[in-house]
C-alpha cells in the first residue's frame, strides 16, 4: 500500500473502537461519582495530590506537575486556583528560579488524599480489575502498553 493510500476501519474494527471508548467512558464517569461521592475530590484534584504526594518534598514546579499528569499549563493553573482556595495546595516562589513557582501539598490536601485513596483503589479493584480474568487483566496491559508505544513512535 502507497504512503498516499490510507484504509478506513472496517466495520467490525470501528464496533470494537467504540466498544473501547463507551465502555472507558462508563468506568470513568463510575469512578469520578464515587471518587466526589466519597472524598469530594474530582479526578483531576487526585491526579495532582497524587503527583505532589509522590514527589519529594510533596513540591512540584508547575512546569513539572502538568507534565506529570498530562495537562496543559493553563488548564493546571486555573485548576490550582480553585485548589488553592479550598487549602489542598499552596504555590510558593521556587527558591532557584524566581520566575518559576512550585506548588505544595498541604496538611489538609495530604489528608483530604488519604482519605480519598483507600475507597478509591477499592473501586478500583470492583469496577476494573474484578470485571476481568488475570489472562484479560494481562491482556489489557499489553493493550495499554501497545497503544502507548505507537503513539509514541508516531
Amino acid at each position: 500500500m502507497s504512503a498516499g493510500t490510507r484504509r478506513f476501519p472496517t466495520r467490525d474494527e470501528l464496533r470494537v473502537w467504540r466498544d473501547f471508548l463507551e465502555t472507558g467512558d462508563l468506568v470513568r464517569a463510575e469512578l469520578t461519582a464515587r471518587l466526589q461521592q466519597t472524598s469530594q475530590l474530582s479526578p483531576g484534584d487526585y491526579a495532582v495530590l497524587l503527583a505532589l504526594s509522590e514527589a519529594t518534598g510533596q513540591r512540584l514546579r508547575s512546569s513539572e506537575l502538568a507534565a506529570a499528569i498530562s495537562w496543559e499549563r493553563s488548564r493546571l493553573s486555573h485548576h490550582l486556583g480553585r485548589m488553592e482556595k479550598r487549602g489542598l495546595i499552596r504555590r510558593e516562589e521556587c527558591a532557584t528560579d524566581s520566575r518559576g513557582h512550585e506548588v505544595v501539598l498541604t496538611p489538609e490536601g495530604l489528608a483530604a488524599f488519604q482519605a480519598a485513596t483507600r475507597p478509591h483503589l477499592r473501586d478500583i479493584r470492583e469496577l476494573f480489575v474484578d470485571a476481568l480474568t488475570p489472562e484479560q487483566l494481562a491482556a489489557a496491559g499489553e493493550i495499554a502498553a501497545a497503544l502507548r508505544a505507537h503513539l509514541v513512535r508516531g
